[in-house]
């Protein structure tokens, strides 16, 4: 039986169909824009060891190396005045 034969017959699972191509082509399109990101790399052969070519000053999605921490003033009011 054909996919449209049988939404004619039961018009209850064009809403799930609906829902389910749309959840599919989006998790498809994340996946796509994800792959094209500069920090996720396919490629070993071009690039055996990529680690070597990362940017210390370029924030990473997980961790940044060399962050500077600054002191907030109004942190340190309250936990002044809390003390």
């Amino acid at each position: 039986m054909n996919l449209f034969q049988l939404l004619r017959k039961k018009k209850e699972l064009i809403p799930l169909v609906l829902m389910m191509t749309t959840a599919a082509g989006g998790a498809s399109a994340f996946a796509v824009y994800s792959l094209q990101k500069t920090d996720v790399i396919i490629d070993r052969k071009k690039n055996p060891e990529p680690w070597e070519t990362v940017d210390p000053n370029v924030p990473s999605k997980l961790i940044t190396i060399n962050q500077e921490w600054k002191p907030i003033e109004e942190l340190q009011k309250v936990r002044r005045a809390t003390k």
